[in-house]
């Protein structure tokens, strides 16, 4: 039996320059990889400047994150994460994500969305991968970027 088939979907590259950063404010870029929004999944890659904090938020799926440069941590825990640093973050987690170091580059591959809390723990808005993209992909626009190839299926 030969496991070759003409007919396999093909692997899909994207080339570091092929989707741009976008300025989001606030010492943050960002660039989405993909979205599969039927499947609540969301890929994105940011770079922070030091003293960049997320609100805290919780996570309604798991997340796995991947450091490649500089350095962060979260307000509510003592370790940091640095270059090489794997972090999984499973459904319900809560934290508030600090930047420490400049240009520092996380790629986080999520499921679900990020339900952004005030200083009570009540949720103040919502952040998800098809909200994400279409944010990314107006600042891509407005940045002069164009309409980059965001893998969305």
């Amino acid at each position: 039996m030969t496991l070759t088939s003409h007919n396999a979907p093909e692997a899909v590259h994207i080339g570091d320059s092929d989707l741009p950063f976008v300025e989001i404010g606030g010492g943050n870029k960002m660039r989405v990889l993909q979205v599969k929004e039927k499947e609540g999944l969301w890929i994105v890659e940011n770079i922070f400047m030091a003293g960049f904090d997320v609100q805290k938020h919780r996570h309604s799926g798991p997340v796995w994150g991947y450091t490649t440069s500089g350095a962060w941590k979260y307000k509510e825990y003592d370790y940091v994460n640095r270059a090489g640093s794997f972090l999984y973050e499973p459904a319900g987690s809560i934290h508030t994500l600090e930047c420490i170091e400049d240009n520092t580059r996380v790629w986080f591959h999520m499921y679900g969305v990020n339900l952004n809390l005030d200083d009570d723990g009540n949720v103040e808005s919502v952040t998800d991968g098809a909200g994400s993209l279409q944010a990314y992909l107006a600042l891509c626009e407005m940045q002069g970027f164009g309409i980059p190839q965001v893998i969305t299926d």
